[in-house]
């Protein structure tokens, strides 16, 4: 479960990123809870605004974030994004605490954070390639996922907390803080042990990133998946503080809500870490569960029972989640990569703008419950697309070894010469067909050895 530890790069890496991440949900909390209640009254819609602004950028600059991603040193790029944030925290806790916020300028921190992460998130979870071996890339995405839902347990009761004791500005520049250990960590690195890694130099750019998504009917299943996921589903700010305040619950009781969400989470990261590899399949079931997780969640008529099932809730969100990024980086060629993930995670994030103002809009039209159920309806949507692609793509057969047990042909991971002279791509190397009649593995151009 926990073989990635033993490469040191990784270990640093984890720890920084714990440490950070707890700060991120700690602001997360804080930044959702100033805009529902003070800087509006109590309006689901403005937070979705604002959740819409943050996360639009990963779409409208995924052209340039993948190739940046591909082309410099990721390293460098988490660096600068990361010191970027660390200020955005700083200069939002100031305002805050001078009294000077308002909700444009709110607004306009949101899309600046927004833009930083579009940089930072596909460069970040590249990097995870950079540091372990192919075989483990699974297991470090999805130890990556329970750090980050093991602060998202932390975070978010913690943040409530402070928020009543200390007040809300203060939580920013406490997360400006957590952003330090991080640098460090990148710091830290040991940069000669990071695995050497095709860098694209292609003129294809995001279309040949694109052109190699669509090519390939499983990734769009799971990128079909994670939109409506991503648009309609994961909009917990609004599910869980307007049911918190459905329940008489305030900023406290918001935050305890999404730590026993988080208890699921890692449950999740942690049954993902075991797998030897991520398969579509599960991606496709736990989009099926996370649906009837949403439904059974908002009929709970107390605030005890509603916090219970979140722990189902989470346990299949993340199960989805860690199991289609692990499945992207394992199976994508290392030269697309950065393209590919920055792909991936303009959907996860861009699809918030779209579904965020709905959910938002019918939370304070037609209540709480309903936008929840929403979110379910996007989940079984997901599951049934998942379903007919399974049926009628041609990879379900019956098991050679077992007459009444099928099976499912999937894409297996790739195999990579792990040797320096592969840094660079051949210039004569040829095109890659990436059309599924070509094999049923996913191509990789490899230099020709002399």
């Amino acid at each position: 479960m926990f073989r990635s530890f033993a490469n040191v790069n990784y270990r640093i890496w984890f720890a920084g990123a714990l440490v950070s991440n707890v700060g991120g949900w700690m602001q997360a909390t804080a930044q959702d809870w100033v805009v529902l209640t003070e800087l509006t009254d109590n309006d689901a819609a403005a937070m979705g605004v604002t959740m819409a602004l943050q996360f639009g950028p990963p779409l409208v600059l995924v052209s340039l974030t993948g190739w940046v991603a591909d082309r410099f040193e990721r390293r460098r790029i988490l660096l600068a994004t990361q010191t970027s944030l660390l200020l955005l925290a700083i200069a939002v806790g100031v305002l805050l605490l001078n009294g000077l916020m308002t909700l444009p300028m709110m607004f306009g921190f949101a899309a600046a954070f927004g833009v930083v992460n579009a940089f930072d998130a596909p460069a970040r979870q590249a990097f995870v390639s950079d540091m372990v071996s192919v075989g483990d890339t699974s297991n470090a995405v999805a130890l990556n996922s329970a750090s980050f839902n093991l602060a998202r347990m932390i975070g978010p009761a913690v943040g409530g907390l402070l928020i009543v004791a200390i007040g809300s500005g203060w939580v920013f520049i406490a997360n400006a803080a957590t952003f330090l250990a991080m640098l460090v960590a990148l710091l830290l690195l040991r940069t000669g042990q990071l695995a050497p890694r095709l860098k694209g130099r292609s003129r294809g750019g995001l279309a040949a990133g694109f052109r190699y998504v669509w090519g390939r009917s499983d990734l769009r299943v799971v990128f079909v998946t994670v939109f409506l996921i991503g648009a309609f589903g994961m909009n917990f700010p609004i599910f869980a503080s307007t049911m918190a305040l459905e329940f008489g619950a305030g900023a406290d009781g918001y935050g305890v809500l999404s730590s026993i969400l988080a208890i699921g989470s890692l449950a999740g990261a942690l049954l993902a870490a075991r797998r030897d590899r991520a398969r579509v399949r599960v991606v496709i079931f736990a989009a099926g569960g996370f649906g009837v997780a949403a439904f059974v969640s908002s009929a709970m008529p107390t605030y005890l029972t509603y916090a219970i099932t979140l722990t189902f809730t989470g346990f299949m969100i993340v199960t989805l989640l860690t199991t289609a990024n692990g499945y992207v980086q394992m199976t994508t060629d290392p030269a697309l990569r950065g393209r590919v993930l920055a792909l991936y995670m303009a959907v996860i994030m861009g699809s918030t703008p779209v579904g965020a103002p709905i959910a938002g809009w019918v939370a304070d039209t037609f209540g709480p419950r309903s936008a929840i159920m929403l979110g379910g309806t996007a989940g079984l949507v997901a599951c049934a697309i998942g379903t007919i692609w399974v049926i009628t793509s041609g990879r379900l057969r019956r098991a050679e070894d077992r007459r009444f047990l099928l099976t499912l042909d999937e894409t297996r991971p790739l195999s990579v010469v792990d040797e320096p002279e592969l840094a660079e791509p051949a210039a004569s190397a040829e095109p890659v067909d990436y059309s599924e009649k070509a094999t049923a593995t996913t191509p990789i151009r490899i230099a020709k050895q002399d």
